[in-house]
């Protein structure tokens, strides 16, 4: 896929490996991209919008500018179902994280780019002193179980409790922030300094600290 052209996907949030995106389809661009790419089997891009909104608008004779940050994630589709005629539903799973190294928007505005795949995190076990959030994202899904069934929790397995990349983006989907700081952890190569960010941003939340 590195240097070939793949549809890309601007929304007002972050998507992060391993996680999991709901999404209801209804623009006509969006509708050929999702179906092409169940066909095919293949991925397309989330990227995080910086300018213009998730869905096409008109401004004058034209349509409203659209920005979007070069690091995002491959988003693949695990679920889909068409809703009705105009509407499918789909869940992704985020895959690997790429680098945009051009992009383009074709005449009914849908967006291709040309990436560069980045490593996937490497395997760092999550240190003594961070593991209580391992246990409070186990508490936090508990509770969510009773009320909700399994597949609309927002934490879908494989868990992964020890690994301290895994452990930082469930994290850093959950806790309340900008988008923008959702950007900046998701495009950290380590997966050990993502995790510490995502702690200090929990304790300051719950008026803890560590030792």
């Amino acid at each position: 896929m590195d240097g070939a052209e793949t549809p890309l996907f601007p929304l007002r949030s972050v998507l992060f490996p391993g996680g999991h995106l709901p999404l209801r389809i209804f623009e006509p661009r969006y509708l050929d991209l999702v179906q092409r790419c169940h066909a095919r089997g293949e991925p397309f891009g989330v990227v995080a919008l910086t300018e213009g909104d998730e869905v096409r608008r008109r401004d004058g004779a034209g349509f409203q500018a659209e920005a979007f940050h070069d690091v995002g994630t491959l988003a693949h589709i695990v679920h889909f179902q068409p809703a009705q005629a105009g509407l499918i539903e789909i869940r992704c799973q985020g895959g690997q994280r790429f680098q945009l190294q051009s992009r383009r928007c074709l005449s009914h505005g849908l967006w291709v780019g040309a990436m560069q795949r980045l490593p996937d995190d490497a395997e760092v076990p999550v240190p003594d002193d961070l593991r209580q959030a391992a246990q409070q994202l186990r508490d936090l899904l508990a509770g969510w179980s009773r009320q909700v069934a399994p597949e609309q929790l927002p934490v879908q397995p494989p868990l992964r409790w020890g690994d301290a990349g895994w452990l930082a983006n469930r994290w850093a989907e959950l806790l309340p922030m900008p988008t923008a700081d959702r950007q900046r952890l998701m495009a950290l190569d380590s997966p050990l300094l993502r995790l510490e960010l995502v702690v200090d941003r929990l304790e300051a939340l719950s008026g803890s600290a560590r030792p």
